[in-house]
């Protein structure tokens, strides 16, 4: 299946701020990590024999291991709308890791299945809590549950109080429904632009904190404006005041991080070539979170020509 803008956004966070799926992991499955347990993530490629020899690919969104007292295994997934085959599909993935982290012992296979959770983006009202699996074999049956985490029963405020920052990004799907009134009505924007100030506000007090990084603040807040910019393809006005919130905030936070790094190490090494040196840093940073040339450039103030000369010469 063809990745979607928000399966790009799902993996982004979890590549990037991984620290925030422990948060998650204690919301979906009880768990009661501390945020300072060891995320080890694996392969999300698994093949699939067929009837006719060949081999087919399956992706999934992730699947990680928490080290802790007991090493547990998670097999995520993240859909903008959940359908009847969704279970088969979580048995197929769930199945293929198993049998990849398998063993054979005295002629028994021993598999051991992952803790299963799908995140849902759309139409989570009409969806259990939990899908549950029941296997019957000629020697008993097993059963098993697939968590269900539905983005739309959560209100801003218990995000914040929950840490669930994680899904920041995706809390515009909330809206959805209201996207249309809100490109036609002003004050309805406004309501939809006060909350944003509100996630970039909080998010900042924060990072002040030292509750986040600025790294993660950045990533949340480019990350919801990717989320918006897809989800409102439609509606300009709506698109626009997310994107001035959001990200004009995070090339202002980054063009600053350039500046006072780049002077940090110009004194520090007191010559040019130390300021030089913390602004390749940087560019290299925001290059890597997925920030485009034009984005790098109005932070950095360097021409695209020149900002493309340094990512290339640190992928050589």
């Amino acid at each position: 299946m063809a990745n979607t803008p928000y399966d790009d956004v799902f993996r982004t966070l979890l590549n990037d701020c991984s620290a925030l799926v422990l948060p998650m992991l204690n919301e979906t499955f009880g768990e009661h990590y501390t945020g300072k347990e060891e995320i080890i993530f694996f392969q999300n490629e698994h093949f699939l024999n067929q009837q006719d020899g060949t081999e087919e690919k399956r992706i999934t969104d992730t699947f990680f291991a928490v080290s802790g007292t007991k090493r547990k295994k998670y097999h995520w997934e993240c859909e903008s709308k959940a359908d009847k085959s969704i279970l088969a599909r979580f048995f197929e993935y769930d199945a293929q890791i198993a049998l990849d982290g398998s063993s054979i012992k005295d002629g028994m296979l021993v598999i051991e299945f992952p803790h299963s959770a799908v995140l849902v983006l759309r139409g989570g009202n009409s969806m259990p809590d939990k899908m549950r699996t029941k296997i019957k074999t000629p020697g008993g049956e097993a059963e098993y549950d697939t968590e269900v985490l539905k983005i739309c029963t959560y209100s801003l405020e218990e995000l914040f109080e929950k840490n669930l920052l994680f899904l920041l990004p995706f809390y515009i799907f909330n809206h959805e429904n209201k996207l249309e009134a809100c490109e036609n009505k002003p004050d309805m924007l406004a309501e939809l632009e006060k909350e944003y100030k509100n996630i970039r506000d909080r998010l900042g007090e924060m990072q002040e904190k030292g509750i986040i990084d600025s790294f993660t603040k950045c990533t949340l807040m480019d990350m919801s404006n990717k989320v918006a910019e897809h989800i409102a393809a439609k509606y300009i006005n709506v698109r626009e005041g997310v994107k001035k919130i959001m990200v004009g905030q995070v090339l202002e936070y980054e063009a600053k991080t350039i500046r006072n790094q780049g002077r940090a190490e110009g004194r520090l090494e007191g010559r040019a070539e130390g300021r030089l040196e913390g602004i390749r840093s940087v560019i290299i940073q925001m290059y890597r979170k997925g920030f485009t040339l034009s984005q790098i450039s109005v932070a950095s103030g360097m021409e695209e020509d020149e900002i493309q000369q340094i990512i290339d010469k640190e992928q050589r």
